[in-house]
């Protein structure tokens, strides 16, 4: 039976803090509070690992793998553990969605609907690949037999960020885990609790202690130790271009690690004047940028919008966001989230500020909101009279902005959507199917959806960005592929 997201009392949830490494609890020294992002309210800590314990997790993971008893188990046998975690996955949805939504800026109808289930799904797709990716071999002399190997890389760290904590350890662990791999994870120290009891129920599912550690800490200490850890192969990451910039320099400097960096995102939506309903644009380009409160490294924040239909289009936008409830995330009706917390609510309201006295004008929003007391709430915002040169138009604000721009041909459309130092994701809306192949060719992002906004419920697509957006690709079977590295191999006759 399918659970239903109802209201529930945020104080009934009592998450365990520490880390998880070997199949084990440890607790570790100091204390970091962790709030409810709907309230402020501290309703837990967790230790800093710090460099003693990213030891202890890297050694336990090392001392896993060579037992054996996953990289070298039958590819079959591994993929079922990570479908029986899967089911574990389902069969917790109260429990992690519980998690997920009182700590996080995920609602607990968006928990229940999409982060438990599409977490769980994201296990299981990865699982297939076990069994049915191996080598090659290849075209050589006559006498000769080639072979291409593929190997586990051995223990890769996954540093995840705080907007999507659930669907992140998916994301960044599964196809890891299918390929043989052992995993050390660094949650946010934001949002670190649904995490760890995924790793409680990875042992319940059957895979061996020590092939998924979770850490908890900052990322100046216990991400830094993961990262520059002799023992660690690869390094995955996903949050903001200059930590990712951080990481990626750690990893060359200490083991040349090879990296994955899915990084910031200043995404365009792009609408030209022959979309046959306004109406429906609106709303796809409203829930491209205000969904999640628009921290999203996807979000649809830049507008580009063909003259002729632009004020009707913003006025749609406008009335979109008015109907918007917000409210905490245990409520099941809401459906606009605070920010993460008061910090970030005033680095957006900052740079919105900044904007408008510039010369823009906020059509709607603009300000904080007054929700839950203590907790960080900014209004859904669209800013137009802008230009190319404002923060609000070039920087990643990680909130619930949209800024309007206009344009009269379609070239002038991609030239104004490929302005940006970053390239992971853009829209186009147009009913010229021509149009649409020329904007997949245009367009300097890793990822394009046409009359759409957003990724599916699917992981077969690849996510990743170009430019400043990152390096490599999260999902897909390049995911995988990834989290191997490979062996040639040439065996004479004679």
């Amino acid at each position: 039976m399918a659970t239903v997201a109802e209201d529930f009392d945020p104080a009934t949830v009592v998450p365990r803090g520490g880390h998880y490494i070997d199949g084990a609890w440890h607790n570790g020294r100091g204390a970091i509070a962790v709030r409810r992002p709907s309230d402020g309210q501290v309703y837990g800590e967790i230790p800093d690992a710090g460099e003693e314990l990213v030891d202890l997790a890297v050694r336990s993971a090392e001392t896993a793998i060579a037992k054996g008893d996953w990289a070298r188990r039958a590819p079959r046998e591994r993929a079922r553990v990570l479908r029986r975690w899967a089911d574990l996955m389902d069969a917790d949805i109260a429990t992690l969605a519980k998690l997920e939504a009182v700590g996080s800026t995920r609602t607990i109808t968006s928990a229940v609907n999409w982060d438990v289930p599409f977490s769980a799904d994201g296990f299981r797709f990865f699982s297939e690949f076990a069994d049915k990716h191996g080598g090659d071999v290849a075209p050589t002399r006559s006498d000769h037999l080639g072979l291409v190997i593929a190997e586990p890389i051995g223990v890769i760290a996954a540093i995840a960020p705080w907007n999507f904590p659930l669907n992140m350890v998916a994301y960044k662990c599964a196809a890891a885990l299918a390929a043989g791999n052992a995993v050390v994870l660094k949650p946010s120290e934001l949002t670190p609790y649904s995490a760890l009891r995924l790793a409680e129920l990875a042992v319940q599912a059957g895979m061996p202690a020590g092939i998924f550690n979770v850490v908890s800490g900052f990322g100046h200490t216990t991400g830094d130790a993961i990262v520059r850890h002799p023992g660690i192969g690869k390094v995955t990451f996903t949050g903001s271009t200059r930590t990712g910039a951080a990481v990626m320099a750690s990893c060359a400097m200490n083991g040349l690690k090879p990296v994955t960096l899915e990084l910031g995102g200043k995404c365009p939506q792009l609408v030209f004047d022959d979309v046959d309903d306004l109406d429906s644009v609106a709303e796809c380009i409203a829930s491209g940028v205000f969904g999640n409160a628009g921290q999203v490294c996807t979000a649809g924040t830049r507008l580009l919008v063909q003259r002729g239909i632009a004020d009707r289009l913003v006025e749609r936008i406008a009335a979109c966001a008015r109907r918007l409830k917000a409210g905490p995330t245990w409520r099941a009706d809401t459906d606009f989230p605070p920010i993460i917390s008061t910090a970030q609510a005033e680095r957006v309201g900052a740079i919105v500020d900044r904007a408008l006295a510039a010369g823009a004008s906020a059509v709607v929003g603009g300000k904080r909101m007054e929700v839950c007391g203590a907790g960080a709430y900014f209004e859904p915002t669209v800013l137009v009279d802008v230009d190319g040169g404002m923060e609000a138009v070039r920087g990643e604000i990680f909130g619930p902005v949209l800024t309007v721009q206009r344009f009269d041909d379609e070239q002038e459309a991609f030239a104004l959507a490929n302005d940006s130092s970053y390239g992971l994701a853009a829209g186009v809306h147009t009913s010229d199917l021509g149009r649409a192949l020329r904007a997949l060719r245009q367009l300097q992002v890793g990822s394009v959806w046409v009359n759409r906004y957003g990724r599916s419920a699917d992981y077969i697509l690849p996510t990743g960005g170009y430019k400043q957006s990152g390096i490599g690709k999260d999902l897909g079977r390049q995911s995988y592929e990834s989290c191997l590295r490979y062996k040639a191999a040439l065996i004479a006759f004679g």
